[in-house]
């Protein structure tokens, strides 16, 4: 008879909750790795080191991933993602950018398509709005970075945008037309 046959039984169940958190630990320490070899690809933005006494502290982000659910005129849903993060299948599950996604709606009227963007912490004069056929680019320079681009469902007359930019919000409107122009640059007011 061995002596495992022989021990009492909370020795056994011992031993086998000190392999179990071992195990747990190497899967841990794997995980670690797998995350700071992550953050090494991560844009040079995102990644910020100080130092607290002896030692470098690593700060990452910030990290927003969102979507919005809205109901189209033919009953279906639109869903909409924002953000920096995407979420990807294969081998690197998410993928991060320096330039955010801003939340937009895209709302067309009988004679107008209007677009709402939020781009919070940004001033007008940072931002870049281009019309390309029937789509809307948003772009920002400066410490915060916003990317987009809107397809506008119609055709619009850039010579008519307006925008205008309050606490944030980005509004785009643009009166439609049947025949859109190449590209045209749009000033903030």
């Amino acid at each position: 008879m061995s002596d495992e046959e022989f021990s009492p039984f909370w020795w056994r169940r011992r031993k086998y909750f000190d392999d179990l958190f071992k195990e747990m630990e190497r899967w841990f320490e794997e995980a670690m790795k797998e995350m700071e070899r992550e953050f090494e690809l991560m844009p040079r933005d995102l990644v910020r080191e100080k130092k607290m006494g002896s030692r470098t502290v690593r700060e990452f982000g910030p990290f927003v991933y969102g979507y919005s659910i809205t109901i189209g005129p033919d009953g279906k849903p639109i869903i909409r993602e924002f953000g920096n993060v995407r979420p990807r299948g294969g081998i690197r599950p998410i993928e991060v950018t320096d330039e955010r996604e801003p939340l937009v709606d895209v709302i067309e009227e009988q004679d107008k398509v209007r677009v709402i963007a939020e781009v919070p912490g940004v001033s007008k004069d940072e931002i870049n709005i281009e019309v390309v056929n029937d789509k809307l680019r948003i772009s920002t320079t400066g410490k915060r970075k916003y990317f987009k681009e809107v397809a506008l469902g119609a055709s619009v007359d850039p010579d008519s945008a307006k925008a205008t930019y309050s606490n944030g919000v980005l509004e785009v409107v643009l009166n439609k037309k049947g025949e859109a122009k190449e590209s045209k640059k749009i000033k903030v007011e």
